[in-house]
């Protein structure tokens, strides 16, 4: 049982890094609620997520953090604290997750929110190329420079009329036109 949850925590961790790396600047980056995201904003959101995922805060997103995410994930199932995970357990954490999951499911239908999302990572594959795109340094982790060059480069290409904000219909336009495609970011450092 531990191999399986190990697994699906490092999953989680795959997909919440790609997610919030090439996530579009959506709804949830407007802090003041006008509907309208700006490149602040985005940013603010991305440095968030970097936090977030950057579980031994050292300013890189790599093997250390996934294993710190993973041993995390583990505690949490293991609810006796006895180092394994029993199927009551396992089943338990399965039932709690979709759980979750009905519950953002029904949050997006009340907010008219049901489409497909992510939909161009591929899976697990394609989460993998997305964090080498990202990896623009070639070093098997994220920075912090190279997680805000990519999430400034997602902010360009979704400003659409370049005005230093994404308005709904560009979030709109942008879903439809494909500015959600995997892009490598922008090099750190002008380079």
């Amino acid at each position: 049982m531990k191999k399986l949850s190990i697994y699906a925590g490092l999953m989680a961790f795959s997909a919440m890094s790609a997610s919030a790396i090439y996530a579009a600047p959506d709804g949830r980056a407007d802090q003041d609620g006008n509907r309208i995201i700006t490149k602040a904003e985005a940013m603010a959101a991305a440095d968030a997520h970097f936090a977030m995922m950057d579980a031994n805060a050292d300013g890189t997103l790599n093997d250390s953090d996934k294993t710190a995410m993973l041993a995390k994930r583990f505690a949490a199932i293991d609810t006796d604290k006895n180092g394994s995970i029993s199927q009551a357990e396992f089943m338990a954490a399965h039932e709690m997750r979709d759980e979750h999951r009905a519950d953002r499911r029904e949050k997006r239908m009340e907010h008219g929110k049901m489409g497909k999302r992510h939909e161009h990572e591929g899976g697990r594959d394609g989460r993998m190329d997305i964090m080498a795109r990202v990896d623009s340094n070639g070093d098997k982790a994220i920075s912090q420079t190279e997680f805000r060059a990519a999430a400034e480069a997602r902010f360009a290409k979704a400003d659409a009329n370049k005005d230093g904000s994404i308005s709904p219909d560009e979030r709109k336009a942008g879903r439809k036109g494909g500015w959600n495609e995997p892009m490598a970011p922008a090099q750190p450092n002008g380079g």
